[in-house]
């Protein structure tokens, strides 16, 4: 007799666990269902707790509980963490117009290295042209500001080291499209067009 109550209140707690785990599996896949919004939670005359998307029948419950979920989704920036950690304590402005090469190969390395970065044109803009003479005291292109720091002409060495310096990763593997501003891009000269023979 003892042996047979045992047997039954081991069963007994199996099949608790069981149901609870059903009950819990039925619940996650509820939740984390694609296109699930509200979970309704109630509980029937016989106190008996439910969970499903679907509203309750009105007659037989009591407590009904409407939760709203979003999805669940983690958010990232485009712009990767440490370009991000150096744009806000070292912000880059290239003041540039079209001086040339120089200008072409200032823009080229930071569009490379995924470097996002405001251009000024002193050229055009007055205010632009003002505030690079008071930064350096002359009206040079290409000249760059990183943070406090300016240089003036394009040194590739000495832009990289300053750049480095204010903590911009030299090679950027998460480099996204948009994430720097381009730099001029060369264009294809499109393909020949053969002539049409003569009739």
């Amino acid at each position: 007799m003892k042996v047979i109550l045992n047997v039954l209140a081991r069963s007994k707690s199996t099949m608790c666990l069981v149901s609870g785990l059903t009950g819990g599996l039925l619940l996650l896949a509820i939740v984390t269902g694609a296109n699930a919004q509200e979970v309704f939670r109630w509980v029937d005359k016989a106190g008996k707790v439910h969970y499903g998307d679907i509203p309750p029948p009105p007659a037989e419950v009591k407590n009904v509980q409407t939760k709203k979920l979003s999805d669940s989704v983690i958010e990232q920036d485009d712009v990767p963490f440490a370009v991000a950690t150096a744009m806000k304590n070292n912000p880059v402005i290239l003041y540039a117009n079209s001086c040339g090469e120089s200008c072409t190969n200032a823009k080229a390395l930071l569009a490379k290295r995924g470097i996002p970065f405001a251009e000024k044109n002193p050229e055009s803009d007055a205010a632009a042209a003002a505030a690079l003479k008071e930064k350096v005291g002359a009206l040079q292109v290409p000249t760059i500001v990183i943070g406090a720091n300016s240089l003036t002409g394009f040194d590739e060495e000495g832009w990289h080291s300053a750049l480095n310096a204010a903590g911009y990763p030299r090679n950027n593997p998460n480099l996204r499209q948009g994430a720097a501003k381009a730099g001029p891009k060369a264009v294809p000269a499109p393909p020949a067009v053969p002539a049409a023979p003569a009739k």
